[in-house]
């Protein structure tokens, strides 16, 4: 296992190495011989909270994306395709099983939860090791780790590589929760034995300050759900004691992911792989890399956009470095709509300047509107699909089913029940995808029927008014029903239930039935 202090230096060495493998656009030497004759690859680009206004070829202002943006010129860029739900659990859950999270209830995850898809389920990685692949994850987790009562200081057991994956490099959640370590495989990376990790989201641990009695300390300040345990400046949520020698340091996130990644694809270059390559960015913390800062008008979160595209275009000139980007198929999305102030004070609302985040829409990460899951998506396969625009309605639980048709998997029984197969669509053989598709928000559920969309009354004690007040999003979360014809109010201003209501009627009966059952 490599230690992190040596990962900068052998970042440099991928990106130097990659820059001078031999070879020639139609034939590189060093390609693999049966390149063409095998089962494609499969990179799945997973951004964090990028909202469908996000990048160049989608509208951004302010920042530039040109390794996105060759892929969408190249590519299939599509207008509707959706994640699964507003929020990052739930779309991952339902990415990587093909079924919605609700069915598990699942919610964002604590940094100590455990593992929210238990061993023996079927996932798109067992998936596709049935068809031969070797697949793995690098980047950020949030789907839980262990089976409860997590001891950090001891083999991480079950984890990914009980759910189909042969490798993983993660964040155990996400960036603004503890614990601030790296996860490989089994293990917690550069962990001494004599300074063992205590994690605790009920009170202190350890004797590290925190944001709410050291806010000296900060580098930028907190809310109170944010303001825990400080690691390299930043206070966190949760408290964590120990580990010190595995902590990480944000602003090397791209260049360690990047190159465990690209380690992954030379180590398989002659296999098929799968690799889920799920970002950090453009989540909270903010903390670009230091090359990158003041390369957007936006700050922190500008620059954040910036490095990811780097990251993206480093994966995309390692494909073609090895002669294996014309068998790879390559998906580009995020897990859920766009948020600016999201606990830290980052400037990404002051900075915003002309750039909307989630372009024509309503809406952001939590919301039920069209903006909490509509998002930028993009599908690149040089020499199999042809660069279009694409207005199909696809949502990310798909993905499962469609990559099963592609590599000639047939589902079993009671294996990924949400998921259809639209590869026609997927690869712009159509333009049709789903009629109905469900959404998922924090607050309730929206059902769309082709261009009319239908989010149901939200009933409970919890209002979410936090979504409008402490992220300033609207949330769409009312008592009443509320419907849209996207064709002509693609805003969602004009609540039109009150004029159509069997439709209503017949749209809240479909949305009680997939919960009871699942799409006919």
């Amino acid at each position: 296992m490599m230690p992190i202090r040596a990962l900068r230096i052998f970042a440099l060495l991928v990106f130097l190495l990659g820059a001078c493998v031999p070879g020639d656009e139609s034939a590189p030497e060093n390609a693999p011989a049966n390149v063409d004759a095998r089962k494609p690859n499969l990179v799945i680009f997973y951004i964090d909270d990028l909202g469908y206004g996000d990048v160049g070829s989608y509208g951004a202002v302010g920042v530039q994306t040109p390794s996105i943006d060759s892929l969408a010129e190249n590519g299939i860029r599509f207008t509707d395709a959706h994640s699964t739900a507003a929020t990052c659990t739930p779309s991952r859950y339902s990415l990587l099983t093909g079924e919605h999270g609700f069915r598990v209830a699942a919610d964002i995850l604590e940094g100590d939860a455990p593992l929210l898809i238990p061993p023996g389920k079927p996932t798109i990685a067992t998936m596709l090791q049935r068809a031969g692949y070797v697949s793995a994850v690098v980047g950020k987790w949030h789907l839980g780790l262990g089976g409860g009562n997590m001891d950090w200081n001891t083999e991480i057991r079950p984890g990914p590589l009980d759910i189909g994956f042969d490798y993983s490099f993660l964040l155990p959640a996400t960036g603004d929760r503890v614990p601030s370590v790296y996860v490989e495989n089994r293990n917690v990376v550069d962990l001494e034995v004599s300074d063992p990790i205590a994690i605790s989201y009920q009170g202190k641990v350890g004797t590290r300050p925190t944001g709410y009695e050291n806010p000296e300390l900060l580098r930028f300040n907190a809310d109170p759900q944010h303001s825990d345990t400080i690691v390299n400046g930043v206070s966190r949520i949760g408290h964590m004691g120990g580990g010190e020698s595995a902590l990480w340091t944000d602003e090397d996130f791209p260049d360690i992911f990047t190159a465990k990644a690209v380690q992954f694809m030379r180590q398989n270059r002659d296999q098929p792989f799968f690799l889920f390559h799920s970002f950090h960015d453009i989540h909270v913390p903010r903390l670009p890399n230091g090359r990158f800062e003041g390369q957007s008008s936006m700050g922190p979160r500008g620059d954040a956009i910036v490095q990811t595209d780097w990251m993206v275009g480093e994966i995309i000139e390692e494909l073609e470095a090895l002669g294996i980007a014309d068998n790879t198929l390559v998906i580009f999305t995020s897990d859920n709509g766009p948020v600016l102030d999201d606990g830290y004070a980052d400037q990404s609302v002051e900075l915003l300047g002309k750039h909307t985040p989630a372009g024509p829409f309503r809406g952001g990460k939590y919301s039920a509107f069209e903006a909490g899951t509509r998002i930028p998506t993009v599908v690149y396969w040089p020499g199999t699909v042809t660069a279009k625009t694409s207005s199909a309605l696809l949502s990310q639980v798909d993905i499962y089913a469609s990559m099963a048709e592609l590599v000639g998997i047939k589902l079993e029984a009671g294996e990924a029940v949400d998921s259809r197969n639209h590869l026609d669509a997927w690869l712009g053989r159509t333009s049709s995808g789903r009629n109905l598709l469900l959404e998922e928000s924090v607050g309730t559920l929206s059902l769309r029927d082709e261009n009319w969309k239908y989010i149901a009354p939200f009933s409970g004690e919890n209002t979410f008014d936090w979504v409008a007040e402490d992220k300033d999003i609207e949330g769409g979360f009312e008592t009443i029903p509320q419907l849209y014809n996207l064709a002509n109010d693609l805003g969602e201003q004009v609540n039109v239930a009150a004029k159509h209501p069997q439709r209503v009627a017949e749209m809240q009966a479909e949305i009680e039935r997939i919960v009871a059952d699942t799409y006919r």
